[in-house]
């Protein structure tokens, strides 16, 4: 059964979602388009399995979704907002301060 998240409960799950900095890539590229696994994971260098792995928790995080395609399954971003989202907070991102580490760089986990 679907629900309805609160806005902090939904900020919570992205943030999760993306802590890992491949699993950040993959709606950095979906944004631009619709992808197939394995096209996802020749530009991402990563294997098909370890991909797989990432992609179901960004689906079950509710980021991405699957697009039947004949035979083959496409990836696409759940809601197109999520690309504009994503863009602007690149945009914001690339803002901060080149010279400020992130206060648990020695865990190499972000903020």
């Amino acid at each position: 059964m679907l629900t309805v998240a609160s806005g902090i409960d939904v900020l919570a799950r992205f943030g999760r979602s993306l802590a890992d900095p491949i699993r950040c890539r993959i709606p950095i590229a979906l944004r631009q388009a619709p992808a197939y696994p394995a096209d996802l994971a020749a530009t991402l260098g990563i294997s098909r399995t370890r991909l797989s792995n990432y992609l179901a928790r960004l689906r079950d995080c509710g980021l991405v979704l699957t697009a039947p395609d004949g035979r083959r399954t496409r990836y696409e971003l759940a809601d197109e907002r999520l690309g504009h989202a994503l863009d602007h907070l690149l945009a914001a991102v690339v803002a901060v301060e080149f010279d400020r580490t992130c206060p648990d760089a020695a865990t190499k986990e972000c903020c």
